[in-house]
């Protein structure tokens, strides 16, 4: 019996010494599809002008993709059917408007409440009118909140279940690499260009990393690069077809646009397009990062690109995007 409560004992210290490390996970992992959001709140309130507004910003279009996707997708439920099933899922608003227990507005984003890696905004208002002025003052956070959350969860398991030959690949060549979730194999790779890709019958999930010469001041323009990405892919992405490869799609209201990020100390720039193949028939959305090597001399590209004719490209766009945002300098590797 002493032996037993000693092992007792021991394991319960293990367990709890664990919990807040990176031992063993205590909380169930989370349920729910990529790119969903629960929304916690009254049926009056969703179908009023706070519900309006969450619509608004959540359900805006996703930029750039061949047919319209909302940015999430965005189920609700009233405060009494939030029971234990609903609790665990990745993404969560809770809203909730009563004078007697609010008499002011409050905003809080929370991590891992009852399930991780699960991110919670609960907001707190006296009344609709004061909710909604919550919600537009908080519109870009409450935005990049979900978007970051869903990018993390795509990282942490690139991270966790890699393709480390890849990284090793990549950073020898370009002195840094993105992080490559199992499943991801070599397609090609020449002197200042490499291909990576994960294939399955009906999806194609790409990711390019190419290197490109410092020309002039219209080098990192949309049009220089643009430019550059059409003479690279020219000449690296053949189609099926003779006389095929991937090139710029240049479509009325779907034009290439270039923006300027900063994001973990880098500042790139990421500019979003559709692609299609010259000569034959084939296309989809691509998202690029460009920015300076550390000579200065050329620009580095990191380009995530689908081809999934038969389903909606959101949440696979948002998987290869998510990739490349992991992108380390070797010498970071290890921190």
């Amino acid at each position: 019996m002493k032996r037993l409560l000693f092992l007792y004992v021991a394991l319960l210290s293990i367990l709890l010494s664990s919990c807040g490390g990176e031992g063993v996970q205590l909380k169930p992992s989370v349920s729910g599809k990529a790119g969903e959001i629960l929304i916690v709140t009254t049926k009056a309130n969703w179908e009023s002008e706070p519900g309006t507004l969450l619509r608004d910003i959540l359900a805006a279009d996703y930029p750039l993709l061949p047919q319209r996707e909302p940015s999430f997708t965005l189920i609700n439920i009233p405060d009494n059917a939030f029971t234990n099933i609903f609790q665990i899922h990745r993404n969560i608003i809770i809203l909730s408007v009563d004078p007697q227990k609010y008499p002011e507005p409050k905003f809080m984003i929370q991590e891992d409440v009852w399930s991780a890696p699960q991110t919670v905004i609960t907001m707190t208002a006296p009344d609709a009118a004061s909710a909604t002025k919550l919600i537009e003052q908080k519109r870009e956070t409450i935005f990049n909140t979900f978007e970051q959350s869903e990018r993390n969860r795509v990282i942490r398991s690139s991270k966790r279940y890699e393709e480390k030959p890849l990284r090793s690949l990549v950073a020898d060549q370009f002195g840094g690499s993105p992080y490559f979730p199992n499943g991801y194999s070599l397609k090609k790779r020449t002197d200042d260009f490499i291909w990576i890709s994960y294939e399955t019958t009906y999806i194609n999930q790409g990711l390019f990393v190419y290197k490109i010469p410092v020309k002039d001041s219209t080098t990192m323009t949309l049009e220089g690069l643009v430019s550059a990405r059409n003479e690279v892919l020219e000449k690296n992405v053949p189609g099926m077809l003779e006389g095929s490869y991937m090139t710029t799609s240049i479509v009325k209201e779907k034009e290439p646009q270039l923006k300027w990020i900063k994001y973990k100390g880098r500042e790139f720039g990421e500019l979003r397009g559709l692609w299609e193949v010259q000569n034959d028939y084939m296309g989809g959305p691509f998202v690029q990062h460009a920015f300076y090597d550390k000579s200065g001399k050329n620009i580095i590209v990191l380009e995530g690109f689908v081809y999934a004719p038969r389903y909606d490209k959101r949440n696979y766009l948002r998987q290869v995007e998510s990739i490349i945002y992991s992108f380390d300098w070797a010498e970071d590797f290890s921190r």
